[in-house]
């Protein structure tokens, strides 16, 4: 994998770093590649139970390479077609998906800029941590572009369409207390305890009934687009199948002996 994101697993818990410290780890094809080549192989992983998504240097993600943008524009004559272009960005686009589906929770920890793409990025994590100080904007009206990587279904979703078209249209920059006021993030921290913060975060997660977590992600992003009979239908399919795990059978002999439950995510 490309030292422009690195890999670690330890403990049930993978890290992926965005490291691109010099550019605010503005997203590269390299970075895209290695992205692309983690998500569906730490989602398959059963000894992976937590996946974290972070940046090196201070920050989390600026987003797109503005400056290759415009070195693209001022040379010669693209001969790829429009097509060609729309198929390659959406399947590069298809990593926030894998954050967002994957079975099993993610986490965005937001030590600094998070921007365009890279705020689509933690945005499609399940949760998101960030310093309270830290900046996160849209970006894109500011360089005259509609928006990609899905933050335009995330944002809706956690703000709700009003302030989201306040944040797309204006690129409005907030800080981390602020993104936590209106629902952007979940948790905040001060820059210099957020390493702490956010490993007591990933303790918690890492505590859960993985495959019970999995199938609330399922019935949670059903809700998000179903109706009620498929969000019934999807509970119904998935409560069955959590009964026949160890988790739930554990769980269940803990409370009768009452004792709390130790979950191993199988």
């Amino acid at each position: 994998m490309s030292q422009e994101l690195i890999e670690t697993i330890e403990g049930g818990v993978a890290t992926l770093t965005m490291n691109r410290p010099e550019a605010r780890n503005a997203l590269t094809r390299a970075m895209m590649v290695g992205l692309s080549d983690a998500l569906p192989r730490l989602a398959a992983d059963p000894a992976v139970r937590v996946v974290v998504l972070t940046g090196a240097g201070g920050a989390f993600c600026s987003g797109g390479d503005v400056k290759g943008f415009a070195q693209a524009a001022a040379g010669a004559p693209q001969t790829v077609t429009f097509d060609t272009k729309v198929t390659d960005l959406r399947m590069r686009m298809d990593v926030v998906r894998w954050l967002h589906e994957m079975p099993k929770p993610t986490l965005a920890v937001i030590p600094g800029p998070a921007a365009g793409a890279g705020l689509s990025l933690a945005l499609a994590c399940d949760m998101r941590i960030a310093a309270d100080d830290a900046k996160m904007t849209t970006a894109f009206s500011k360089v005259g572009l509609s928006g990609d990587f899905g933050g335009s279904y995330f944002l809706n979703h956690l703000v709700g369409s009003a302030m989201a078209r306040e944040l797309y249209f204006t690129a409005k920059v907030l800080r981390g207390d602020e993104a936590q006021r209106i629902g952007m993030v979940n948790r905040v921290a001060p820059r210099d305890q957020l390493p702490q913060a956010a490993a007591a975060y990933v303790k918690e997660l890492l505590a859960l009934p993985t495959i019970a977590v999995g199938y609330m992600k399922r019935n949670l992003n059903t809700g998000l687009r179903g109706t009620l009979s498929d969000v019934l239908d999807s509970e119904a399919i998935h409560m069955i199948r959590s009964f026949e795990t160890e988790d739930h059978k554990g769980a269940a002999k803990a409370f009768v002996d009452k004792r709390e439950p130790v979950f191993s995510g199988r």
